[in-house]
């Protein structure tokens, strides 16, 4: 495998201290304040090679954050491919088997497939019933802007709007390869108040990546009112500035082996014409549907049957 080209400026928390929690699942814990109030999980690596999520849960953990009510959950999804991280090759820790975020559904959850991710995802499930606000934290694969994916329903734009931060807030409707965490159950269901957020905080392994993914969970478990705000307001930031908020109209699925862009595209490019090409899907042009038309989380991963990229408009709330 060819060395990335992005320098790796983190390193990975050594999370051993955190296998045996008190949920019998391992590396996940749970603290319940005895005191009524919803249950928060935030939620780190989900693809085994996005450390700053993990930077930030150890940090809670070794702060020994406890909720003033309700419940808070902190857990390492995919632990036994970040276990696997190696800086020499980054990005073959993402997954073991099959990508863990892409399995949330009845039907695979349910099904007779078998995996490392799935027996996990489904070693997760009943827990992850219970709660009521859901932080997941991701990192990207270029060093474009952070984004908070907020999904299709009205709820996750409102739960973003009141985290405040990363600036940029897609939404989305997932990938046609399988559905995300953020999206399971009751978290995509419009009738209830369950509520669930995906954060993409930087290129994996830039150090900016682990601020914004600290300042994410920050602002969100202030959002939740769970965790003491004392402790919380010592370490935010400065006031973030206004959010923009992006609604996905074509997500782009790739359909050959033979995908290219017509350029380094990194993200959150905004093309000026609608019928811009913008790759190619073998003979196939890609083209912007519309006119300002923002290029989101644009993949070097070009299968078959993945997302290539999606493409957005700037919308009002």
């Amino acid at each position: 495998m060819a060395p990335t080209r992005d320098p790796i400026e983190l390193s990975p928390p050594d999370i051993s201290a955190y296998q045996n929690g008190n949920t019998d699942i391992d590396y996940v814990t749970t603290y319940d304040s005895g005191v009524a109030g919803p249950h928060v999980m935030v939620n780190a690596v989900t693809h085994g090679n996005e450390l700053c999520g993990a930077i930030v849960v150890d940090f809670l953990f070794r702060q020994g954050v406890q909720p003033t009510r309700g419940k808070l959950t902190l857990s390492f999804a995919n632990y036994q491919a970040f276990l696997n991280f190696d800086k020499r090759h980054p990005g073959m820790s993402r997954y073991v088997d099959e990508d863990f975020n892409r399995l949330w559904s009845p039907d695979v959850l349910d099904g007779p497939r078998d995996s490392a991710e799935l027996r996990r995802a489904r070693e997760m499930r009943p827990l992850i019933d219970t709660v009521d606000l859901l932080l997941d934290i991701h990192s990207m694969q270029t060093r474009a802007p952070a984004l908070m994916l907020a999904g299709p329903l009205p709820k996750g734009r409102q739960l973003a709007g009141a985290v405040l931060v990363p600036e940029y807030v897609v939404c989305d409707e997932g990938h046609a390869a399988g559905k995300r965490m953020r999206d399971y159950g009751d978290f995509g269901n419009p009738d209830t108040p369950k509520n669930a957020l995906l954060v993409e905080c930087g290129q994996h392994w830039e150090s900016a990546s682990a601020d914004v993914a600290m300042q994410t969970t920050l602002r969100f478990l202030k959002h939740s009112d769970v965790v003491d705000h004392a402790f919380i307001d010592e370490h935010l930031a400065a006031t973030p500035p206004p959010q923009k908020f992006i609604t996905v109209t074509d997500p782009i699925t790739i359909k050959s082996d033979n995908f290219t862009f017509v350029d380094e595209f990194v993200g959150m490019e905004v093309i000026e014409k609608k019928g811009t090409v913008i790759g190619h899907d073998d003979a196939e042009p890609v083209t912007t549907p519309h006119d300002d038309c923002v290029l989101i989380m644009p993949s070097r991963r070009t299968a078959p049957g993945q997302t290539a990229v999606r493409l957005g408009q700037f919308i009002s709330l």
